[in-house]
Formats: structure tokens, sequence, C-alpha cells
């Protein structure tokens, strides 16, 4: 695990590329939110997030964020599951998630649903949409995403709060750039279509943050810029 110090010095990196994507997307630096991605990474990745004043951290699995609340249960810091969740783990993670960005299937928003009721929460969630056509990953297809919002929107203990995506591994650019704006014209024409506003569209990472922020990203999922590559 790297010092402090050195994820300050990180940190302060990601930041100038940010400041500089959206200065060229004439953009305002605050329309764009950086999450600390902490998975595989010790509780420690999840406290330097704290105090350096972000709040919200990216989580892959269930079962290791669950043991990293337990362990930080002083850490204010919001919880969300960016990683594919299988439904039958819907349970566990509408208890410890303050939010699931990676819901991609019908199955599973109906679990998510059904126990964030049993709980006697409201959950809020993000629909993940595989719009890069990447057939190794999650998501939605994007002529599913109609069908997904309208069941979202009728599920009475989810929270819909935008659209999630994460581009193809390619080294062309335009790959990542063909799936993020494709995710921004389809929230575009979701939004218009159910009168609401998914504000929230989460893409871009450590190699392709400003090809997502020049696309209209709102929050910017970063792992390895700030913490160095996980074990």
């Amino acid at each position: 695990m790297i010092s402090y110090d050195e994820f300050s010095q990180n940190l302060a990196t990601v930041e100038a590329r940010i400041v500089s994507a959206c200065k060229r997307a004439k953009r305002s630096r605050e329309s764009v939110l950086l999450m600390p991605v902490t998975k595989n990474h010790p509780v420690a990745a999840v406290d330097y997030a704290q105090r350096a004043g972000l709040l919200s951290v990216g989580e892959n699995r269930v079962q290791e964020a669950a043991s990293k609340v337990k362990e930080g249960s002083d850490l204010a810091v919001r919880w969300e599951l960016i990683g594919h969740l299988q439904s039958n783990k819907a349970k566990d993670a509408v208890a410890i998630f303050d939010r699931v960005q990676s819901v991609d299937s019908m199955k599973l928003l109906g679990r998510l649903n059904r126990q964030a009721e049993e709980q006697g929460k409201r959950l809020p969630i993000l629909l993940q949409c595989n719009t890069g056509e990447d057939p190794n990953k999650y998501g939605f297809r994007v002529d599913e995403m109609e069908s997904a919002l309208e069941a979202a929107l009728n599920a009475e203990s989810l929270e819909v709060d935008g659209l999630m995506t994460i581009a193809p591994l390619d080294d062309d650019p335009e790959i990542a750039k063909t799936a993020f704006i494709g995710l921004r014209e389809l929230r575009d024409q979701l939004a218009e279509r159910f009168h609401v506003e998914l504000r929230e569209l989460s893409m871009g990472m450590t190699g392709d943050l400003e090809i997502a922020i020049a696309a209209g990203s709102t929050q910017i999922r970063v792992g390895t810029a700030l913490y160095g590559s996980r074990g």
C-alpha cells in the first residue's frame, strides 16, 4: 500500500487532468465527481480518500466491501458497488452499499427492489448499459434500456439516479468516445421519454477519463492512477 503522501501526489496529478479536461470541454470542475476505486486495496485506501475529502468510494465485490465497512466503521464515506452483482447476493448488497451502479439485468433489478423493501430502505441505483457492445462487459443492451428504466421507475424501493457504462478495452480512443457519447445520448432520449432527470452519467476510468469528461460524464471512477496497480 502506498503512503498517504504518495496518494496525495497522485491525487494532484489526477485533479490536474480533470481540470484540464473540464476546461477543454467548457465544463465547470464541479460538474464532475471523482470517485476513488478502492477494490483490492486495504481499508487504508478508503481512509486516504476520506482524508482528502473524497467521500464516495467504489468497490467491486460484496464480500470485500463488507469486510472494509466493518473494519472502517468510523469512516463516513458513501460505499458504491461498481462491479457485477450476482442476484443471489442482492440482500447483502442492499445492506452494505449506499448505491449500486451496476444494475445490469431485470432479475437483479427485481431482487434489489425486493430486498430494499424488506430492509426498509430506498436504494439509489444506476442502470448499467453496454453501449460499447463489448461481449466481455455486463450491462443492458441499448435496445433493452427503455424497458429496464420503466421497470426501475416502477420499483417502489429503488431510486434511479442515472446510467453507467464501461468502455471496451481498446487502444483506439474512438472506441471509448463512441461508447461514452452513446450513453449520454441514450440518457437524453430516456430522460425526455420518461420525463425524469437521470442526472448521473458514471463513465470514465484512469485511462479514458478525459474522453469521458468531454462526452458528459458526471462521475469518473479512478483506481490505478490514485493507488497504483492492484494486488
